[in-house]
């Protein structure tokens, strides 16, 4: 019996992120309707979703044949759905698979499709550009080890984390989960240690700073290798 119960703990999965994003949903621990998805303010505050479509969208159009985008983390899609309509195809991914089957049902375009991935653990759709808008900042530095050689795929990457304003020590460990860096006075950065994610080029296309938030909410581009 203690052998069945070993192997069996093996093949659970190695992080705990699936359940904590889904006791965030259930528990409404981000606020919303107790009969829908909420994705907390930083999908739904106008002072970080209209200036960062705003950019993002300058971005796509950018392109005379547009991008495959995959965004990495779509949570209730209330900013991807603003993206969908200037892109080749837009695949959306998140880990909670009530979420996924909830967003296929809201959502209808021709360009559009949802999976249900942990990015940690899975394999990614192919995609010419990643969008991972506020989803690090909530993972352990062993997750988004996982994450980071899987992102050389994409010629382009988009992320947005919440960090510190002014000098801070990146990427103190957290455990995965509701919370972030933030209170360690750190912030996730993809280009230092122990990620050295290598690129060719990085462009910050915005910072913002709502007024009732603390620290900034910073997009960046980056140009692969």
């Amino acid at each position: 019996m203690s052998k069945n119960r070993n192997s069996s703990k093996k093949a659970k999965q190695p992080w705990p992120t699936k359940d904590a994003m889904e006791q965030i949903y259930s528990e409404k621990l981000w606020g919303g309707s107790e009969f829908d998805f909420y994705s907390g303010t930083g999908s739904h505050h106008p002072e970080i979703t209209d200036p960062y479509i705003g950019v993002v969208t300058s971005f796509l159009k950018f392109f005379e044949n547009p991008l495959n985008v995959c965004d990495l983390g779509c949570g209730d899609f209330n900013v991807g759905k603003k993206l969908v309509e200037h892109t080749q195809k837009y695949t959306a991914v998140d880990i909670v698979p009530e979420l996924i089957e909830r967003n296929k049902k809201k959502f209808k375009n021709e360009k559009l499709q949802f999976h249900c991935l942990d990015i940690a653990a899975d394999d990614l759709p192919s995609g010419d550009c990643a969008i991972i808008r506020q989803v690090l900042q909530h993972l352990s530095n062993a997750e988004i080890q996982r994450i980071v050689p899987k992102l050389t795929n994409f010629r382009y990457l988009i992320v947005t984390e919440h960090i510190p304003e002014g000098d801070f020590k990146p990427n103190v460990d957290i455990i995965s989960g509701q919370g972030i860096r933030l209170k360690k006075q750190s912030g996730v950065d993809l280009l230092a240690p122990p990620f050295n994610l290598k690129v060719k080029e990085q462009k910050k296309l915005l910072s913002a700073k709502p007024s009732d938030f603390d620290g900034l909410i910073l997009t960046t581009l980056y140009f692969t290798v």
